[in-house]
């Protein structure tokens, strides 16, 4: 067997719905398990964490993982930019000056950065750089035996997925704790709705429909001095071999909603989007529409849609309908009959909330400290490739099947990274990038 059949076997329907539905059950009760004195390997129950990626979720990320129960510090840094660490070291002081200990020589800046915070004696590594490259940047951390908390997505391409999903396994081997930021999985209504819907609350649930439409995201313009790969990675998220499109970047959030609810991935899918408003230099390569019709194997559809157009219909949000009534999923609301806008409620979620921002920290730091692992890597690499999957859809405009796009050899990944080189994807003559063409691009 391949490599490549070994890992398309890895990430076969059945160990993912053991894992999704483990991962659901146990997200709320890991942290309810406190710190228990000595259960942390390392000896010192001081849990010692590295920063790669000192972004805005970066800074967001080691703050909430400062603000963990029992004794954490913040011991090396790492970004591509210097300006980017400076500026996410000056914000986290402002709150967590006490659990933090980033001396100047802890302080690294290049594309080799994540190699030394992985080599700075820390225990457990945040991963918040663009996702593309977390493949390489997990692998690495796995390879060093270092708990792992990695943002979302996890890959922007098919190669990417299964160097993911090879790491997991590696990972599991060594009992490492693996969270990924699909933090929907540790939202108290999240994870209560999900469990009624799955005990049968609706019926069998034939229909789903996903949104994450919104007017857009930042831009940074392009500076005199900037080589093409600084300009392209002070803008990633408008570049597909950083981003994966927003498609991947954001829409992950609400088509993961739906993986965990059916326990299972789409087997088959096809859609269509383009570029009609967002079309400035500015915006790269990317699309600013996507529109998905994908199929479980049951013969489920998710009508997935995602936007980034100002004064348009706006929602981020889950929906799915069932033999014997339909659920908000996102609200926390369920109903029965059809009539989704009907006052009435058969049930709405009124229990304990909480930052799930916060709580998905609580939970994986709790099981590091309790010596109780647990591993989000495998259904965050799927959950990524539906996203990833949805792409390859709207930018060809054909009906694919998910093994065929799960092998496929199409990477998006430069030979080299160095400021110096040029990135995968060049600006033609006029300073505009190629968009995909639907009907014309090989995306598989």
């Amino acid at each position: 067997m391949t490599q490549t059949e070994s890992l398309l076997a890895a990430a076969n329907r059945r160990e993912f719905m053991k894992t999704s539905s483990l991962v659901a059950a146990g997200a709320g009760v890991v942290s309810c398990l406190g710190a228990l004195p000595g259960a942390f390997a390392a000896g010192d129950d001081t849990i010692k964490v590295g920063l790669v990626g000192c972004g805005g979720r970066g800074t967001g990320a080691a703050s909430q993982a400062l603000s963990t129960s029992g004794p954490v510090k913040l011991v090396a840094m790492g970004d591509a930019f210097a300006d980017r660490l400076q500026g996410s070291l000056s914000e986290l002081k402002k709150n967590n000056s006490e659990r933090m200990d980033v001396p100047p020589d802890r302080q690294f800046v290049g594309f080799d950065a994540y190699q030394k915070v992985l080599a700075a004696g820390i225990d457990l590594v945040i991963l918040a750089t663009p996702p593309g490259f977390r493949p390489i940047h997990f692998e690495a951390a796995v390879n060093a035996g270092k708990h792992v908390f990695m943002e979302k997505p996890v890959a922007v391409d098919p190669p990417g997925v299964r160097q993911v999903l090879a790491s997991v396994a590696e990972s599991k081997k060594k009992n490492l704790s693996v969270g990924v930021g699909l933090q929907r999985h540790h939202d108290p209504r999240y994870i209560e709705t999900i469990q009624r819907l799955k005990d049968g609350a609706i019926g069998d649930i034939h229909t789903a429909r996903v949104y994450w439409n919104d007017a857009g995201v930042w831009v940074h313009h392009r500076k005199s001095d900037e080589t093409e790969m600084e300009y392209q990675m002070r803008n990633w998220y408008y570049f597909n071999w950083l981003c994966g499109d927003h498609i991947v970047e954001q829409h992950i959030h609400n088509l993961d909603v739906i993986n965990w609810l059916k326990g299972d991935h789409p087997v088959r899918a096809q859609g269509q989007g383009g570029r009609q408003v967002r079309t400035g230099k500015e915006y790269g390569e990317i699309y600013d529409h996507h529109y998905v019709e994908f199929e479980y194997a049951d013969g489920t559809r998710m009508f997935s849609q995602c936007r980034h157009i100002e004064h348009c219909f706006k929602s981020v949000s889950e929906h799915v309908q069932g033999t014997k009534g339909l659920a908000v999923i996102n609200d926390g609301v369920i109903k029965t009959g059809k009539n989704e806008r009907a006052k009435s409620e058969d049930w709405r979620y009124k229990g304990k909330s909480g930052n799930p921002y916060q709580i998905e920290h609580d939970d994986l730091f709790a099981s590091i400290r309790a010596g109780k692992p647990y591993n989000e890597g495998e259904y965050g690499a799927l959950s990524t490739m539906t996203a990833i999957f949805g792409r390859l859809c709207t930018y060809s405009g054909k009906m694919i099947e998910w093994e065929d796009a799960l092998a496929s050899n199409v990477s998006l990944q430069p030979k080299e990274y160095n400021f110096k080189m040029d990135p995968p994807v060049m600006p033609n003559s006029d300073g505009t990038y190629a968009v995909a063409m639907p009907g014309i691009s090989h995306v598989v």
